[in-house]
């Protein structure tokens, strides 16, 4: 398979940034994609809401649905899963998107802002799988994506921000976990992170982080296309990194990706 269309994918978090690529990527291909963010109405510090995204989704090509939907909240993730199942006769795809990031020590780092990554990262994909799961099950090629970096116990990731880190390993970990147990069932599991700092409005909480030295979102949504499209019987519980992915379907020239050719690119974190 080389094309999406038709497909259903369920993306948290697609109102804006790495989601909304995925979504579009997508959308060229002629896919449904389930815009689910909590971005009803404008924000005037982020860009972006359900709405807007939505309307991109259809101009790119695909059929949207956009659901207002907190995946802290267990009763309005499952509905929303509900929802997306009726409008298009089915999930093929869920891409666990959203995230919550707060990069500080221990002493820095206020419990709601642990409560919030915690109940978003790992809490939030764990829910958000488990209520598409039954829809999956029935799908042709069934992909879970979670855009989470490969786990790791090395100190230095945690010293300087240990609750992030947990929330992101959870992530992680809930892709080792589920590719075994969904194994037997034809559903891949699979994990994506980018090589660098991607330019999302996230780079906002990175200390010293320049647009320049960024890549877009499209290398993330390039590299996510070539995961999905794959069948999900032969590879599953992968942590991907964006320009790998590529170079293995032939993409070995990402120049195009930087927000600036030719800039120094910064590692994103875990890498």
């Amino acid at each position: 398979m080389t094309t999406l269309a038709g497909k259903t994918l369920f993306i948290t978090g697609a109102s804006r940034g790495i989601g909304l690529a995925i979504a579009l990527r997508a959308a060229r291909d002629g896919a449904n994609v389930v815009i689910a963010a909590k971005s009803g109405v404008a924000n005037p510090k982020l860009p972006g809401t359900i709405h807007t995204a939505a309307a991109a989704v259809e101009e790119a090509g695909g059929r949207a649905l956009a659901l207002k939907v907190d995946i802290r909240d267990e009763t309005q993730v499952v509905d929303a899963a509900a929802q997306a199942a009726e409008h298009f006769g089915g999930i093929d795809i869920l891409v666990n998107n959203a995230s919550a990031i707060w990069l500080a020590g221990v002493e820095g780092t206020p419990m709601k802002r642990f409560d919030l990554m915690s109940q978003v990262n790992t809490r939030g994909t764990f829910v958000t799988t488990q209520a598409c799961l039954p829809y999956l099950k029935r799908a042709a090629n069934p992909h879970v994506l979670m855009l989470s970096p490969p786990p790791t116990l090395d100190p230095k990731w945690y010293a300087p921000h240990t609750a992030y880190t947990i929330a992101k390993m959870g992530m992680s970990l809930c892709v080792l976990g589920m590719a075994e147990e969904f194994r037997p069932l034809g559903i891949a599991v699979n994990a994506l992170w980018p090589r660098t700092v991607i330019a999302t409005a996230a780079i906002a909480m990175i200390d010293g982080v320049r647009p320049q030295n960024c890549r877009t979102p499209a290398i993330v949504a390039d590299a996510a296309h070539a995961m999905l499209v794959r069948s999900s019987r032969e590879v599953t519980g992968q942590f991907a990194i964006d320009d790998e992915i590529l170079a293995g379907i032939g993409v070995t020239e990402v120049d195009r990706y930087a927000l600036q050719p030719g800039a120094p690119l910064l590692p994103d974190l875990f890498l």
